[in-house]
């Protein structure tokens, strides 16, 4: 509709309906303002909601039984910086010690054999029989050759793996030729004695045992308990891992103990540092979460053009809901549990509402009463817990609905947004077409009025003449 603009009147009439447009979409620019605030609201919460659910989780599990039973497993002997083994605990390990000596270690089995010539297979396809434990496995390579013997070793299931050896080839003296010539070495992919293996194949005679030099024989680990004692006694495994040596208690070999040499001792004692983290973490997420609302409450003061003070609240400021969990948690934190303060254990208040981890008193309140701080910080833990749980549940928490209630107001916003997009639409159109009329009209007007003149003139003209 540009071609409209001012034709025959002269207006700046795309001007004039853009002022009026202006004028009239001012509703539109409120929604507008208050969407963005409602966005940004669902913003602050959701992150507020993060917060308190990281607190309602950590607040959880410091309140279980089971937390406060965590162990930690140490191996040690005198005058040696690391023995040879190591020591792994699961949640039913209890506090005990235990002294042994690593007997040995586990192997697998490692013996070199030299194949047989093409000749002395029965057939193209080698064939080769695997016997461990009892069981046998029979394998086929796909040609005599070195490399698919190998190949056919190492397929998936056969108990071994294989690897070519380039050696010289000897005279009957001993003594090199100067030629080479490969050997087959397999080892056992299993420790334990009884993964011993043996090998035959399928010869022009029938099956033959093949000859197996060894290298390393396959053999159990062993640990001497109670040694020097008259209740020592061994215990062997297949593997370097005993597992159940003490209840919750798994031990993992890795060398020998020297005859001469002091024996380990296993020592499974509570783990200070996961009992402190229960509450030193229990006061880092709590203010955590207070931190967030002080900040989003807090008002700001400025400086208008004017020169005046202008005080403006935080985004949270008027939530009573924000507020009320505030304050609730404020006193959960620092209530007593049956008579103690949690500030005797090291959960402390600070005047400016915040919490400190005192290390110090809470190492020195777990020495002289570990039960007293178990129970106090279980106490305020739970009801940590339970306030966490309720704001921030994923269908009915307090957090959590509101912010349902900001983007249900978000989406709203946008539909009513998007119905001044409409309105506005339809009246440019209108506008536009009425300047146009207008312009039609003032034009139809001209014409006449030429005419007219016109006319006026030529009746003066006639009038003069006679």
């Amino acid at each position: 509709m540009a071609a409209i603009d001012g034709i025959v009147s002269g207006l700046d009439t795309a001007a004039l309906i853009d002022s009026l447009l202006t004028l009239e979409s001012g509703n539109q620019s409120l929604l507008k303002t208050k969407q963005s605030t409602a966005s940004s609201l669902v913003t602050i919460l959701q992150s507020l909601n993060t917060k308190v659910s990281s607190l309602a989780e950590h607040s959880t599990k410091a309140a279980k039984d089971e937390s406060w039973q965590a162990v930690k497993g140490t191996i040690t002997q005198t005058g040696v910086t690391a023995p040879g083994a190591t020591v792994s605990t699961s949640a039913t390990a209890t506090p005990g010690t235990l002294s042994f000596r690593v007997g040995a270690v586990a192997a697998s089995q490692a013996s070199l054999t030299t194949l047989p010539a093409d000749a002395a297979y029965a057939s193209g396809t080698p064939t080769f029989t695997i016997t461990r434990d009892g069981a046998t496995t029979t394998v086929t390579a796909a040609s005599t050759s070195v490399a698919d013997v190998v190949d056919a070793f190492n397929a998936s299931g056969t108990g071994v793996t294989a690897t070519a050896v380039k050696v010289n080839v000897l005279d009957g003296n001993g003594d090199p030729t100067g030629d080479t010539t490969y050997r087959l070495q397999l080892t056992g992919r299993e420790t334990g004695a009884d993964n011993a293996f043996t090998v035959s194949y399928e010869g022009t005679s029938g099956t033959t045992a093949l000859t197996l030099d060894q290298v390393r024989a396959a053999s159990d680990a062993s640990l001497v308990l109670f040694p020097g004692t008259a209740a020592q006694q061994t215990l062997t495994s297949s593997s370097n891992t005993f597992e159940g040596v003490m209840t919750g208690v798994d031990l993992t070999v890795t060398e020998a103990t020297a005859v001469d040499a002091a024996p380990l001792t296993v020592t499974v004692a509570r783990d200070q540092a996961a009992v402190k983290s229960l509450a030193s973490g229990l006061v880092s997420n709590l203010n955590t979460v207070l931190t967030e609302i002080t900040s989003r409450t807090r008002s700001t003061t400025t400086t208008d053009s004017d020169g005046r003070t202008v005080v403006s609240g935080g985004p949270l400021s008027g939530d009573a809901t924000v507020r009320l969990l505030q304050q609730r948690m404020l006193s959960e934190g620092s209530l007593p549990v049956d008579g103690v303060s949690p500030a005797d254990v090291g959960i402390v208040i600070g005047r400016d509402g915040t919490f400190t981890f005192d290390d110090a008193k809470f190492t020195t309140a777990m020495a002289a009463d570990p039960e007293k701080v178990q129970k106090v910080v279980q106490g305020v833990a739970d009801r940590l817990a339970q306030t966490a749980k309720s704001a921030s549940d994923a269908q009915n928490g307090t957090i959590t609905q509101a912010v349902k209630s900001q983007q249900d107001t978000v989406k709203d916003l946008g539909a009513r947004i998007d119905d001044w997009d409409d309105r506005l639409a339809m009246r440019r159109t209108s506008l536009e077409r009425q300047y146009a009329a207008l312009e039609v009209t003032l034009s139809n007007l001209q014409s006449q009025s030429s005419y007219l003149a016109s006319q006026l003139a030529a009746l003066t003209g006639s009038s003069s003449s006679s």
